[in-house]
């Protein structure tokens, strides 16, 4: 129990101190935000910080932080450190970077900002990239709740029942202004989540469950390596490249840009809270790696949730605990075709306040998403896993390239180009090892993935030097 109690310490901890050095490298001020400049009612909407908080929240806190959690924690108490250092000196800082950068260029989606910051290329990579990611993220976030919702309903109410229904309300999620259906359900829905969060964590304080006490051991039962593999596992709970496509959807709606820490760097410190105790309930509920990885696989994810939620805190605890990991799914999907939906409009340029424009854009969106529910969840994960951190990773290397630009003192963007580049080995390595990827050997993918790391840090370096010198730097 100490190694839960310390990590949850440490995140909060960083939250406090290096959230606010980031804070001061950023420097926010009193510049209006595109809810007061642009407020056109439908995507532009002033919104309360404590509410921006939460929705920002269910955007990103999908199946991420709990089942990539319980799949992380097969490897062991390591993954504790990667869930709280990961979130800390990365997926918060890219979370708050890509959100705040967003703000200051009218909300504008992380594809654009790309196309701003490392080029038209880029732009169209990006915009590719973001949208494949949605749906792919939209899709796995149907199937899982869908799958959870199956197991406590009548036979008759089945898997594709709930799909259909899922499915029926991310097109009013989509199509409706923000604050008409996510701003009024997603406050009940984060007091839910909150709750929930909570007890399980007082299921394993007050169980009698052991948590193992943190080392660096790798005890994953199939022996895959922590590196990469872990890293890519977790995904949402540490760092999600999602997540940047999530902030500027409420970029749009903060009225400050000094609100910008409590939400977008404190929404993943929150996220990392809940991946830290779903972590530690697999690894205390099952006792053993062995034994959780089994569950999984024998269970599914959303088995393995239902089992520890109902055996560790009884009937109403494990219907409210079930909930909880209903609602983050849901709330995080229709937010991902609505991401794409407004990346779709900056690319088509169809006006987002006419509802007609708004159909011809979701309705295809919805109906690939309904496509792909049919594919094996573990496939649809994988591939949402890789694709996920790669664009974790271009995202921090745009941040890098704003701060290098716009920052008081250039060697700030250090707080983004470290990540990027340790993101970029982890990426590279992943996909050359990775059965879905190229299956090479660890012997070429780990040279590969760290010379690629290290030849995008030479060219930051680069920059840094022509910056230092006071050479223009491209636009």
């Amino acid at each position: 129990m100490i190694s839960l109690i310390l990590s949850l310490v440490v995140l909060v901890v960083g939250y406090a101190v290096y959230g606010r050095v980031v804070e001061r490298v950023f420097a926010p001020d009193d510049r209006q935000t595109p809810a007061i400049a642009i407020n056109d009612g439908v995507d532009c909407v002033p919104m309360k910080p404590w509410k921006a908080f939460l929705v920002q929240l269910l955007n990103i806190a999908g199946t991420g932080p709990i089942f990539g959690a319980l799949m992380g924690a097969c490897f062991g108490p390591v993954v504790f450190l990667w869930i709280v250092f990961g979130s800390i000196l990365g997926g918060a800082v890219h979370d708050y970077m890509s959100g705040m950068i967003s703000s200051r260029h009218g909300g504008n989606s992380i594809a654009e900002l790309s196309g701003i910051y490392l080029g038209s290329a880029a732009k169209w990579v990006m915009r590719v990239f973001s949208v494949v990611l949605l749906i792919l993220t939209g899709t796995v976030f149907v199937n899982s709740p869908a799958a959870l919702i199956a197991r406590l309903t009548p036979a008759a109410l089945n898997e594709k029942f709930w799909i259909a229904v899922i499915l029926v309300y991310y097109v009013l999620a989509t199509l409706l202004p923000i604050d008409k259906l996510i701003g009024k359900l997603y406050p009940v829905f984060g007091v839910i989540l909150i709750v929930m969060a909570l007890s399980v964590l007082g299921g394993i304080a007050f169980g009698g469950y052991t948590i193992p006490e943190i080392t660096l051991a790798n005890l994953h039962p199939d022996n895959l390596p922590v590196w990469p593999f872990m890293f890519i596992t977790v995904a949402c709970g540490a760092i999600s490249g999602f997540h940047a496509t999530q902030s500027p959807m409420i970029s749009k709606c903060i009225t400050s840009e000094k609100q910008g820490r409590g939400i977008f760097y404190g929404a993943m410190i929150a996220e990392s809270v809940i991946a830290l105790i779903w972590a530690a309930a697999g690894v205390a509920f099952y006792g053993a790696t062995d034994m959780l990885n089994n569950a999984i696989s024998s269970l599914g994810q959303s088995g393995t949730v239902y089992e520890i939620s109902h055996t560790m805190l009884g009937t109403f605890g494990g219907a409210l605990a079930v909930i909880g990991v209903v609602v983050c799914p849901i709330t995080s999907g229709d937010t991902a075709f609505r991401s794409a939906r407004l990346i779709l409009a900056e690319i088509t340029h169809l006006d987002q306040q006419k509802i007609r424009n708004r159909l011809i854009i979701t309705l295809p969106l919805l109906a690939v998403g309904a496509v792909l529910t049919q594919l094996d969840f573990n496939v649809l994960w994988r591939y949402f896993s890789w694709s996920n951190q790669t664009l974790a990773m271009i995202t921090l290397w745009v941040a890098t390239a704003y701060l290098v630009k716009k920052a008081e003192k250039p060697l700030y963007s250090l707080i983004t180009a470290l990540p990027a580049a340790f993101m970029s080995a982890v990426t590279m390595t992943y996909i050359l090892m990775a059965e879905e990827g190229f299956g090479l050997s660890a012997a070429v993918a780990y040279p590969v993935g760290v010379c690629f790391a290290a030849v995008l840090f030479c060219v930051y370096a680069v920059l840094l030097w022509k910056k230092d010198r006071g050479t223009v730097l491209p636009s």
